[in-house]
């Protein structure tokens, strides 16, 4: 089975993968908050998508491109990168983010939480938009989101990338303890809780060298209430008992993997389970970036994605 690994390192890339300039076309401020307001404060839309109402928003010209983007775990669509929005609209892509069930402004429903569905979801969301195929790009649960979505509605998915990932808990390294402790701590109060996440998303080295996350994470108005971030925590954990990893051989899209050398929710040996069975894929782990990556190295975060991209429209 061919496959493509590639290990970036902090001072550059492989000569397989080129640098790109970075484009400024959501502002032509260099404050990150700035470009995290000018995506937070556009007005959402909403579609009916089976039982619930989904909000998203697209960005980008209409006749571009499309790729979707899947959110994880107690984030909202406003969590996604400005840097990694404004590289891709720059790059003629047409850029749906949008709420999973229950989180931020899409409604909770009357059916259970669960990874299928939700990626049933982004299914119905898909056609509610008139967008036969699209690109994927699933961060963490998101990831797990997509994988369920490329299996079920193979027609409806151009390319794949799934970020800081994984197939099931049988073969898988698991979260640290820490990351497990912090979940399991019902005795926090979202405001202990929403830091102690933050920082768990990056190498303890480079989170004390940068405090401030307010200079490279999003902190967007719209939140997920402890009861959904529940729901979506069960969710998870029923689908890592039995998750996808005797079904992804099937994946035929091209498919990218990349991931964090010291990610500490999706540890980065899951990642090598995925390149083994996924026919084609690519597997590029960046060296001391944790599950953050997008935040922490978003210059090399973005130029995977878009070499990857380039390679396989």
């Amino acid at each position: 089975m061919l496959c493509f690994i590639i290990l970036v390192s902090q001072n550059g890339f492989s000569s397989l993968v080129p640098a790109y300039g970075q484009e400024q076309n959501i502002s032509n401020t260099s404050s990150f908050q700035s470009k995290v307001s000018i995506i937070d404060n556009m007005p959402s839309q909403k579609t009916t998508v089976g039982d619930t109402e989904i909000a998203y928003k697209q960005l980008g010209e209409s006749g571009a491109k499309p790729i979707i983007l899947i959110t994880g775990l107690g984030a909202t669509m406003d969590t996604w990168s400005p840097l990694l929005v404004e590289q891709l609209t720059s790059s003629n892509y047409s850029v749906t983010i949008f709420d999973n069930r229950g989180a931020g402004e899409s409604t909770a429903g009357t059916k259970e939480f669960s990874v299928n569905q939700f990626a049933n979801d982004t299914a119905g969301l898909l056609e509610a938009l008139k967008i036969d195929k699209a690109g994927i790009l699933g961060f963490s649960m998101g990831s797990f989101i997509a994988q369920e979505l490329t299996l079920t509605n193979p027609e409806k998915v151009d390319n794949l990338i799934l970020f800081a990932s994984g197939c099931d808990d049988r073969e898988a390294e698991p979260p640290s303890p820490e990351v497990i402790q912090t979940f399991s701590n019902t005795s926090m109060s979202p405001q202990e809780l929403g830091p102690k996440i933050i920082s768990l998303l990056f190498p303890a080295d480079w989170f004390k060298a940068n405090p401030d996350y307010l200079n490279y994470f999003p902190v967007p108005k719209e939140s997920v209430s402890p009861e959904i971030m529940g729901k979506q925590t069960q969710a998870i954990e029923n689908w890592i008992g039995t998750g996808t990893c005797n079904a992804i051989s099937n994946i035929i899209q091209p498919t990218l993997i990349i991931v964090g050398t010291d990610d500490v929710f999706t540890p980065a040996p899951n990642s090598v389970t995925l390149v083994e069975r996924i026919p084609g894929s690519w597997l590029v782990q960046i060296r001391d970036a944790g599950h953050g990556l997008m935040y922490q190295y978003p210059d090399k975060f973005n130029n995977v994605i878009m070499t990857f991209l380039q390679n396989n429209s």
